[in-house]
């Protein structure tokens, strides 16, 4: 049977994972997975210079999107996937891959899969989460810092050098391409609501 696939996009910390993660909740695990572009990243061990160095996660070029849309076919099939785990503190892909299993829906999170048009291609329905600059800096300080061991000088000096950049060329000009733009107030006031129109239409 062919699951629905549903894009998840925004900039970086917009709160495309909260509400990916609010939407697998309500939805049910049972009938609903998440498949995160951070997994598709390329190996980038024998680039990685720095942290906030010259390595840029943000480009689309530092991710495997040929492969990814390839998996989302293989979805929408009803097919098993083998997903690439991305090892962020050596900055390389690990041998091991984590089975995905195709649910009655899959929300594909990243800041980039609606610049890529065999992504968008692939899916069934879309959303862009807008969220303004300085809040998503604040989060992304945060966050890097906590889970990621990064430092606040890396994490700054990455994201006004690469994140920025990247999501004004590639991000914010793939909004073009999202069925439904969510604003930060009506993400955060509306999220459920929003939720439940996607169980109604596709469950």
């Amino acid at each position: 049977m062919s699951c629905i696939i549903i894009g998840i996009a925004g900039g970086s910390c917009s709160g495309k994972t909260t509400f990916s993660r609010r939407a697998r909740e309500k939805l049910g695990e049972d009938n609903c997975s998440i498949l995160f572009q951070d997994n598709y990243y390329i190996d980038q061990s024998d680039k990685f210079d720095e942290d906030g160095g010259s390595v840029n996660f943000d480009h689309p070029a530092a991710l495997d999107f040929p492969l990814m849309a390839k998996h989302l076919i293989e979805l929408k099939k009803g097919n098993t996937i083998q997903v690439p785990i991305y090892d962020f503190s050596s900055h390389s892909r690990k041998k091991e891959t984590l089975e995905f299993q195709a649910p009655k829906v899959v929300l594909v999170d990243g800041i980039l899969i609606l610049s890529q048009p065999d992504i968008v291609a692939a899916l069934d329905d879309s959303y862009f989460i807008e969220c303004d600059t300085d809040t998503r800096f604040k989060r992304r300080l945060e966050r890097d810092v906590a889970e990621r061991g990064r430092s606040p000088e890396g994490v700054k000096n990455q994201f006004f050098k690469q994140v920025e950049p990247m999501h004004k060329e590639f991000v914010e000009a793939s909004k073009a391409f999202a069925k439904h733009c969510l604003s930060q107030k009506t993400y955060l006031e509306k999220a459920d609501l929003i939720i439940d129109e996607i169980a109604e239409r596709y469950l």
